[in-house]
């Protein structure tokens, strides 16, 4: 039984081939086959292509792998670390404080 693949947006799909070009840049970078990084993580050298030209489908734990192969897991943090938008979000939620009848002005 195959999986059914779902759609992805055009700008997400733009960024995960971007990641992947970077992954790929960075292997060559250490002088790495696909077929080395394959072994070293634990994969398929088709694997390792799949995620290199980006394809969506490839698991988040062989993209954690290769980080950390490539020396890379810290780089793991900085996703979502900040979040700007849910932070507005949630400012927006808040309530007002209520004011007592003190701090109205007097007739």
């Amino acid at each position: 039984m195959s999986r059914v693949s779902r759609p992805v947006l055009p700008a997400t799909r733009r960024r995960v081939e971007a990641l992947g070009e970077r992954l790929r840049l960075a292997r060559l970078r250490r002088r790495m086959s696909q077929s080395e990084m394959a072994t070293r993580t634990n994969t398929s050298r088709l694997t390792i292509s799949r995620l290199e030209r980006g394809e969506p489908s490839v698991g988040l734990a062989v993209l954690t792998r290769v980080l950390g192969v490539l020396g890379l897991e810290d780089h793991l943090d900085l996703i979502a670390q900040d979040d700007p938008l849910g932070q507005r979000l949630e400012d927006l939620a808040l309530k007002r404080p209520r004011r007592s009848g003190r701090d109205k002005a007097e007739p």
